[in-house]
């Protein structure tokens, strides 16, 4: 099988990754003392939560103390922590779920990892609660009701991947208006066929070598009294597709340089695994390749790293 298709069939399973989701109204916001049916959903990996407000707003108003309260007003948390829009949901669920993460092939995970059974490892559905009430202006972005907000946050990290990678942002900018919006509904309808081409125009620009490649790092800050629940550290730093040698950049020798406490070895996983679309990464796997096979809709590498037991 050629590196195409590989790459190609690699991307097809990515974007075809979902969660099943189980999200319950808060009890507070709710009319009946009995707790309303649960909305049940399997929803893309690489979606965004900010998609569901109409479809969530839809299914409990008849339910709501308020019922004229608008999608606006909602926001989504896991176990008290308020999960923010612009994360992909795969991110959120790499971050907070507690799942298992998979392992390479090639590797092996920890002993104790293997004689726990499945259902430990993959807390699904994923159980979230949906609040149209008390909103956390300070650790969410309030949304719209026309989705404004959600697609400029997209489009806003789209175009700071792009800068990274040309050095200039000019792929983004001079897309054509048809190619913005056919861009946008392949995100808002998670249609591969809408979104790919647009995506490839993106990665691939004529006449243009790669400057750096667009990796974000998420690590969990340590519970404390200066920090709310769930907050975390964001890493970024320029990364190049190569180093000075010509030879391809790894992620273990970009999370080597970026984070050298956590990750003192470029070949082996020691004290923290990064972890992608819910599968941790082998530190040989090449940068540049990873993000043109299995990048988020926005053109970034967003990599939750997970500490060791």
């Amino acid at each position: 099988m050629s590196s195409r298709d590989v790459t190609s069939r690699l991307r097809e399973r990515v974007w075809n990754g979902s969660i099943p989701l189980e999200i319950r109204l808060q009890n507070k916001d709710c009319r009946t003392y009995e707790n309303s049916d649960p909305y049940l959903i399997q929803f893309p990996r690489l979606s965004y939560l900010a998609l569901l407000i109409h479809k969530l707003h839809a299914f409990f108003a008849p339910n709501l103390i308020f019922p004229d309260a608008p999608p606006s007003d909602i926001w989504l948390s896991y176990e008290g922590v308020p999960l923010k829009w612009h994360y992909p949901l795969g991110l959120l669920y790499d971050l907070y779920s507690g799942a298992e993460p998979a392992y390479p092939p090639d590797t092996t995970s920890p002993p104790h990892k293997h004689e726990a059974s499945d259902d430990e490892h993959k807390p699904l559905p994923w159980r979230l609660t949906v609040h149209f009430s008390a909103f956390p202006t300070e650790q969410l972005v309030r949304l719209d009701n026309e989705d404004k907000q959600i697609h400029d946050l997209f489009i806003q990290g789209v175009k700071e991947a792009d800068y990274l990678r040309t050095g200039t942002g000019k792929t983004v900018m001079f897309l054509s208006k048809e190619d913005s919006t056919q861009l946008w509904d392949g995100v808002r309808t998670h249609n591969f066929t809408l979104y790919n081409p647009i995506n490839q125009k993106l990665l691939n620009p004529q006449g243009v070598n790669l400057r750096h490649l667009p990796v974000r790092l998420y690590l969990p800050h340590a519970a404390s009294e200066d920090t709310e629940p769930g907050s975390l550290r964001v890493v970024q730093s320029l990364v190049r597709a190569e180093v000075s040698s010509r030879q391809p950049q790894t992620i273990g020798m970009a999370l080597n340089t970026i984070l050298p406490t956590l990750f003192p070895s470029r070949r082996s996983a020691l004290l923290a695994q990064a972890v992608l679309h819910g599968a941790v990464l082998p530190l040989n796997a090449s940068v540049e390749e990873l993000v043109r096979a299995v990048s988020y809709l926005d053109g970034w590498l967003h990599i939750a790293v997970v500490m060791m037991a």
